[in-house]
């Protein structure tokens, strides 16, 4: 991906907020690219850090996920 490369290289922040892989988190240069090559898997907590929410809503939004992920694979 050319703007990865071209963010990583000259090391500044993204500012196409319309871009699906852009987050409002200027220390991985505003980029869930970057994010995932630079810290790879990140823990519940560090995904609510970067997202401003609180851990309890992103382990509550991971629950459903995975609720929808356990019916859509029973009724395979």
């Amino acid at each position: 991906m050319d703007c990865v490369e071209e963010k990583e290289k000259g090391n500044f922040a993204c500012t196409k907020t319309d871009c699906k892989y852009w987050i409002d988190y200027e220390k991985d240069l505003n980029c869930t690219i970057i994010c995932t090559n630079k810290n790879g898997p990140l823990t519940l907590r560090d995904v609510a850090d970067r997202m401003g929410v609180s851990y309890v809503r992103i382990q509550q939004i991971e629950q459903r996920a995975l609720k929808k992920m356990e019916k859509f694979l029973s009724m395979q």
